[in-house]
């Protein structure tokens, strides 16, 4: 949790900026007067707890902001943040997802794409790394990316490097999280080794990017995608995104097969 300063009106006025809405849009939506929220805005009314909720809820705060939003109005912090070990059934979900995803890759990251659980097959993939990179925490995309980590593996490095740029500042824009921007910077960084160049086109034609990465078993090449939970209550559990990874070829899904990944 981020302690601030701010008033709760000009975090409040931040994040409908931040989503490019206006005073009347968020206000409608939010059923309260406009004349009410900029009240909010300036400091010359103070939201409820349920108010700040409402507001938030229609400008998609993230839970661990909502928290300051609650602190900066003195309120308590609504919403809890548990170890994703200690969240019950969801945690059983995330398991269930990564077991369930062999032979092929799957990982749990937070929002700054810091792994917290993953499948034997990701193991495979990263169990290589130098200790600097393998945490924890392990950050994915410095794994993948950083000149010591799975760069020199990466066959379309420059190709994968610009997509994860583009993918990191989006997650940037509409989450504002602590890290993303140092990490943005880092990522750019990275010089594009020699044996990067490759362009990739997807499995059928131009539909995604995949990852063409070098292993000692033979070559992969992978897509992915995203899942969340719908309608989260704890901070740790609105953050949590399972990443799951596809063949883009029959060899790629020929060879993961064929390593017999056991569960531990």
């Amino acid at each position: 949790m981020t302690i601030t300063e701010e008033p709760v009106g000009q975090l409040l006025r931040q994040w409908r900026e931040r989503r490019r809405r206006s005073q009347l849009d968020v206000s409608l939506a939010a059923d309260l007067s406009a004349r009410h929220l900029s009240f909010i805005e300036t400091g010359r009314a103070v939201p409820s707890r349920t108010m700040i909720e409402r507001i938030c809820e229609e400008l998609e705060v993230p839970l661990r902001d909502r928290n300051d939003v609650h602190l900066a109005a003195g309120f308590a912090p609504a919403h809890t943040e548990r170890p994703l070990e200690d969240l019950g059934v969801a945690r059983s979900a995330v398991a269930a997802v990564l077991e369930g995803h062999l032979p092929y890759p799957a990982v749990a990251v937070n929002v700054r794409w810091e792994l917290m659980a993953a499948n034997p097959a990701a193991h495979f993939l990263l169990d290589e790394l130098p200790a600097g990179l393998a945490g924890p925490p392990l950050n994915m995309l410095r794994a993948t990316l950083h000149p010591d980590g799975l760069a020199s593996q990466v066959r379309n490095y420059g190709q994968w490097r610009a997509h994860v740029v583009r993918r990191v500042r989006r997650q940037l824009e509409r989450t504002a999280a602590d890290g993303l921007a140092e990490l943005l910077a880092e990522i750019e960084s990275y010089p594009v080794p020699a044996t990067g160049q490759e362009t990739a086109a997807g499995p059928d034609g131009d539909l995604v990017t995949p990852l063409l990465l070098r292993t000692g078993h033979g070559d992969l090449a992978l897509c992915y995608a995203m899942t969340v939970f719908g309608a989260p209550r704890d901070v740790t559990l609105d953050e949590v995104a399972i990443e799951t990874f596809f063949p883009a070829d029959h060899a790629t899904r020929e060879l993961l097969r064929s390593l017999d990944f056991k569960l531990t």
